[in-house]
C-alpha cells in the first residue's frame, strides 16, 4: 500500500479514505500478481504491464475505471447492483456497500482478456 500512501492522504474525508484504502488492499490481497501504481494521480493496477482496474475519489462516490470494453460487457451486471455509470467508469457511493464479487469478476475478465496484450490500453 506504500505506492498508495500519498493518494490516500490526500482524501481529506476520513471515510472516503478508509473506503479507498479497504477497496485497494482487498484487490492487493485477491490479486497479489497485479502491480500496484499511480498514473494520472490515481491508484490503478497493470499486469504485464497493460492496464487492469483504476480507482479515483469523487465528493459522493469512488469511481471505478476497467476500460469501456469492460464496461459493455459488465453493463447489466453494473446496472444490476445499482451503480451509476459512462461509457469508461461506474460509480459506487459512498454511503452503499461495495460488490466485490462484481468488483472480482471485472477484475479477472481484464487479467484473461489481456493476457496477450503487449500495450497499456486495448487498441
Amino acid at each position: 500500500m506504500e505506492v498508495f500512501a500519498k493518494y490516500l492522504a490526500g482524501i481529506d474525508h476520513p471515510d472516503h479514505r478508509a473506503r479507498t484504502e479497504e477497496i485497494l488492499a482487498w484487490v492487493m490481497n485477491k490479486f497479489p500478481n497485479l502491480e500496484p501504481q499511480i498514473k494520472w494521480n490515481t491508484p490503478m493496477y497493470s499486469d504485464h504491464g497493460t492496464f487492469i482496474i483504476g480507482f479515483s475519489t469523487a465528493k459522493h462516490h469512488l469511481s471505478v475505471s476497467p476500460e469501456a470494453k469492460t464496461m459493455v460487457h459488465f453493463a447489466d451486471e453494473i446496472a444490476q447492483a445499482g451503480y451509476s455509470a459512462t461509457k469508461g467508469l461506474f460509480r459506487i457511493p459512498w454511503n452503499e456497500p461495495v460488490n466485490y464479487e462484481l468488483l472480482k469478476k471485472i477484475i479477472e475478465f481484464n487479467i484473461k482478456d489481456k493476457a496477450d496484450c503487449s500495450t497499456f490500453w486495448r487498441k
